[in-house]
């Protein structure tokens, strides 16, 4: 119920209405072209929420709904997150009993409209993540990164914003690259930064890297294929380098943590791919030449496991 309240409010516009100060619900109805009626039942489900605050019969963006919600004015607009969540992955859920009852995937029924808003959204909730993660590591300090076998480039790019004497190697499926240089290029980093295509289960990077990226690579391959690309990794690595390996994981802890448990409903109900145990991605690591030191646990994002680069085998 509060999932499609929530799409349903940022579709009418009205994180955006309240962008400019507080407003009743009559004044919603106004800004957005709802009923008074459908404007007071989805701000009080936002308030419910704790997206908005009520006061006096007046509505008032909280902090995460004016960082994440009120389109070109957010700090990160996750409006296309939400979209894809509403018309691509909450339709799919609705699949779910049968996933249960076969352990498979649904059907995407994917066309390039919805390929549009899939891509849109996942690069979106990427954005987040890479935010997230520059918050938390301290980037300062490196001096050659490689980027391998990700989707977006916005992790690398913020860790170039980070430290101005980075450079980064971009080695992505060759579908990949040419979105990947354009972006590179737009954010002014092309003269710090090398991109190149090779399939990610196979790809040889040349190396020396003191810091390795490996993001939201596991869930896509099989745990032959991930430890190989954690072999590659390492091979390119430099003595003592530091591998950022993120991805959601199911832990063993007394509690696992909620959004990586709901990821591996996602996943495998969208297109099959697995959320691994974090235990088994660690023994991939380590028979890899990894030594597994630390884990980041970020914000509405996945989690990070630190590795630094143990003596050649």
């Amino acid at each position: 119920m509060g999932a499609k309240q929530l799409f349903a409010a940022r579709r009418i516009g009205l994180f955006q209405a309240l962008a400019d100060g507080e407003r009743s619900a009559p004044e919603i109805a106004d800004a957005t072209g709802v009923t008074p009626r459908m404007a007071r039942i989805l701000a009080d489900a936002m308030s419910a929420l704790g997206l908005l605050t009520r006061a006096g019969g007046r509505y008032r963006l909280g902090p995460e709904a004016a960082a994440y919600l009120t389109g070109e004015g957010s700090e990160l607009d996750l409006g296309p997150f939400l979209t894809f969540l509403n018309e691509i992955s909450y339709g799919h859920w609705l699949q779910f009993d049968q996933t249960v009852d076969t352990t498979a995937p649904g059907d995407l029924g994917m066309n390039e409209e919805r390929w549009g808003t899939f891509m849109s959204g996942v690069m979106t909730y990427n954005a987040l993540h890479a935010r997230m993660l520059g918050a938390a590591f301290d980037f300062s300090g490196y001096a050659n990164l490689l980027d391998l076998g990700g989707l977006s480039s916005k992790f690398a790019l913020e860790a170039l914003r980070a430290n101005p004497g980075l450079r980064a190697t971009f080695v992505y499926d060759p579908s990949f690259t040419g979105a990947v240089a354009e972006q590179v290029k737009q954010a002014g980093f092309a003269d710090r930064a090398v991109v190149t295509g090779e399939p990610t289960p196979t790809a040889r990077p040349e190396g020396p890297f003191d810091l390795v990226m490996v993001n939201h690579v596991v869930h896509r391959f099989d745990a032959g294929q991930n430890e190989q690309i954690l072999r590659n990794a390492r091979a390119a690595a430099a003595p003592g380098a530091t591998l950022l390996l993120l991805d959601f994981f199911l832990d063993e802890d007394e509690r696992q943590r909620p959004i990586d448990a709901l990821h591996a409903g996602e996943y495998l109900v969208i297109d099959g791919t697995v959320v691994y145990e974090e235990s088994q991605v660690r023994g991939w690591l380590e028979q890899a030449g990894w030594r597994p030191v630390d884990r980041l646990a970020l914000p509405g994002s996945p989690r990070v496991l630190v590795a630094e680069a143990a003596g050649k085998e």
